[in-house]
């Protein structure tokens, strides 16, 4: 391995997982999945969960830890995890599926980039489940606008309007592009 003058580090290929410490664990394991429509690719009940939906062995594990506290919502720490679909159908069947199950989002909103469905776990933790409405390039575009510096937060939709706007045939380029709102700032995110 040759030495490298550069100063950053090498960065890793992707993001293999994320692990809850829960002292609701069976709670928290037949919501997520439920959820992520995952199975369990390993588990020690009442101590260890980890379930998958994809390639990976797992990509969320749930610790149980019944001597430990709820989550405090003002202090630092994790503010969420986020899971992509493939198409902007796909993050709507999604919806509706949960919807059927009882899991309610808090928030729906068009950032600009992503097109976005929040929800909260059991134990509170808030989940992202999104579309990307934007390639990359157009995405570096989008958050470097001044459309975006006076809002980066996005504009609130109602996910059955858009389902119905999708079931029309309305053009997915109209279905994403974030409509102006004005300013709007962190304090406007719902909890």
């Amino acid at each position: 391995m040759a030495a490298s003058m550069n100063t950053s580090t090498i960065p890793p290929s992707k993001l293999a997982h994320v692990v809850f410490r829960s002292h609701n664990l069976e709670k928290m394991r037949n919501f997520y999945l439920q959820f992520l429509g995952a199975k369990i690719a390993f588990e020690i009940p009442n101590v260890l969960a980890f379930l998958r939906y994809d390639e990976e062995h797992h990509r969320l594990g749930i610790i149980g830890m019944p001597d430990i506290g709820d989550k405090v919502k003002n202090s630092n720490g994790l503010e969420h995890i986020a899971f992509t679909f493939d198409t902007l159908n796909d993050l709507l069947q999604a919806y509706q599926q949960r919807k059927a199950l009882g899991i309610h989002p808090f928030w729906c909103v068009n950032h600009g980039p992503t097109t976005s469905i929040y929800y909260h776990d059991p134990d509170g933790n808030t989940i992202e489940t999104e579309y990307d409405n934007l390639d990359t390039d157009s995405a570096d575009a989008y958050v470097s606008s001044e459309a975006y510096r006076i809002n980066p937060i996005g504009v609130d939709f109602d996910p059955e309007e858009l389902i119905r706007r999708l079931d029309t045939g309305e053009p997915l380029e109209d279905l994403i592009k974030r409509p102006e709102s004005g300013p709007r700032g962190p304090e406007d995110v719902p909890e």
